[in-house]
């Protein structure tokens, strides 16, 4: 299937491993520009060079998403950069799974106003985008984990703010044809990743998480990946905000 994406621009936050690399991978090999942010400067290097060998538009810096200013400054270089951003995939994550304030504010500030910050910069390039092409897309990245819960982590709630927050979104920026959506991934495994450290650190937990997944294994990147650039492109028109769950299984809710 043509998703539609060839000369259009997209900016992922957090997108140099995991999931975010995924994305910025599967979006240079349908023709996009590519944009990535992270905090290690190295990393942006590498990815920003491996994006350009395959032929693809690519550019990258290391920004602090807390930081609106510099998200700001950074998401209109990119705009000018790259002639303009019709997808923003907003990816960036703390991790911090504890129910201790400090927990708290590190998942609210990165998670949260990451998402915030990302939207409100690229905003009026969205707007644009839209209005040339009639389709701009914002996707966060939230998970499985804000539909269930066993203790009083704030990782959860968290990711059920954004969930919140994509529908509220989606609806006051549909006439700007601004599409707004949500992937919630279950457990995702690749080295380096948070499954991949347990898997070495504390192995019962990894085994007794992988049983828990009807399909006997976790999801890779590029899964999450898949579904989340078919959301972001012309392919997926008329979806916006909307929850694509993408974890195998794992969960037992139904969604209505």
């Amino acid at each position: 299937m043509d998703l539609g994406l060839k000369g259009k621009n997209a900016v992922v936050l957090g997108g140099t491993r995991g999931i975010g690399r995924a994305i910025a991978d599967t979006l240079a090999g349908e023709g996009a520009g590519v944009a990535i942010c992270a905090r290690n400067a190295d990393q942006i290097a590498s990815t920003v060079g491996a994006l350009k060998a395959t032929g693809a538009k690519a550019t990258g810096a290391s920004i602090d998403i807390t930081d609106s200013a510099a998200l700001k400054s950074w998401i209109a270089g990119v705009d000018r950069d790259l002639g303009g951003i019709d997808i923003v995939f907003s990816n960036a994550g703390a991790m911090a799974l504890g129910g201790d304030p400090a927990s708290w504010e590190q998942n609210f500030r990165l998670d949260v106003l990451g998402a915030v910050n990302a939207f409100e910069a690229a905003r009026p390039f969205l707007e644009a985008g839209g209005e040339k092409n009639g389709d701009a897309a914002f996707i966060i990245i939230s998970s499985i984990s804000a539909a269930q819960a066993d203790t009083a982590s704030s990782y959860g709630p968290i990711k059920a703010a954004l969930i919140h927050m994509a529908k509220g979104l989606a609806r006051q920026h549909a006439a700007k044809k601004i599409r707004v959506n949500v992937v919630s991934p279950g457990t995702v495994y690749f080295e380096g990743g948070v499954w991949h450290m347990t898997e070495q650190k504390a192995p019962k937990r990894y085994t007794d998480a992988l049983a828990r997944n009807p399909t006997g294994r976790m999801a890779t990147p590029q899964e999450i990946a898949n579904a989340a650039v078919f959301l972001a492109s012309p392919a997926s028109s008329f979806t916006t905000g909307s929850n694509l769950v993408v974890d195998g299984g794992i969960s037992n809710r139904v969604n209505f």
